[in-house]
């Protein structure tokens, strides 16, 4: 069995439901803990922008979660208490399943993905997450809107969004792309080519991870449909 990942992501409206989603930060840690199957975890907030942004967007959510195989991940996601509560509270949610084909780095001083190389065809999509050094704030962030803006412009990315576990200074980046060419001719071009560099020369990071993977499926909507279907649709 290859291990899953689930990135789930879930849009509130009210304020009320804004705050509740505020609050689970703390208080879903528990029922997360708990629940069967469930591996490695964390809560994240999200950010306005298509990748590492400074400024929060209050309306979106996520967890992502590692699971001992597909089935088990379609199920939890879907009927596991704390998963179930965010999705009743959501006026869209979303659910994207993913198997790891690489990885490299640490997250919370742990490697969360096992990763087990394969021939990655059809969608791919990437994570990167990185805890910046807190005198390198102001040059990382001086330099992220450029690379936002870029990969949200990108015909090629069918899927991105930014989130993370605490504001500035732990950062998560996610994006789908139709095949590895497609992520590769980003990745090498323009402010994000630039930013890696600078990553490496100025030491930007003190933990970074950096992850590929293999789509397996989606459940739920975002922006009123599949982002897979949508994406396979315009292309």
């Amino acid at each position: 069995m290859s291990q899953c990942v689930t990135l789930s992501l879930y849009r509130f409206g009210p304020v009320r439901h804004r705050l509740w989603a505020f609050t689970q930060m703390g208080l879903a840690r528990r029922s997360l803990a708990r629940t069967p199957g469930l591996g490695f975890w964390k809560l994240c907030g999200s950010g306005v922008g298509e990748g590492f942004t400074p400024l929060p967007n209050t309306a979106v959510w996520a967890i992502l979660g590692t699971w001992p195989d597909e089935e088990t991940a379609l199920r939890q996601t879907r009927e596991a208490p704390v998963f179930a509560r965010f999705a009743a509270r959501a006026v869209e949610s979303w659910t994207v399943r993913l198997t790891p084909t690489s990885t490299r780095g640490l997250w919370s001083a742990r490697a969360p993905f096992a990763a087990e190389p394969s021939a990655e065809t059809g969608p791919v999509a990437a994570l990167t997450r990185a805890t910046i050094r807190p005198r390198k704030l102001l040059r990382f962030w001086a330099r992220s809107p450029g690379i936002s803006a870029v990969i949200g412009r990108d015909p090629e990315v069918m899927f991105k969004i930014g989130v993370g576990e605490i504001p500035w200074l732990h950062q998560v980046t996610f994006s789908i792309w139709p095949d590895t060419a497609a992520m590769a001719r980003f990745a090498r071009r323009g402010p994000h080519a630039e930013a890696i560099r600078a990553v490496r020369e100025e030491g930007w990071f003190s933990e970074e991870l950096y992850a590929r993977f293999r789509v397996l499926g989606d459940a739920g909507t975002w922006n009123g449909g599949s982002p897979l279907v949508r994406a396979q649709e315009a292309a």
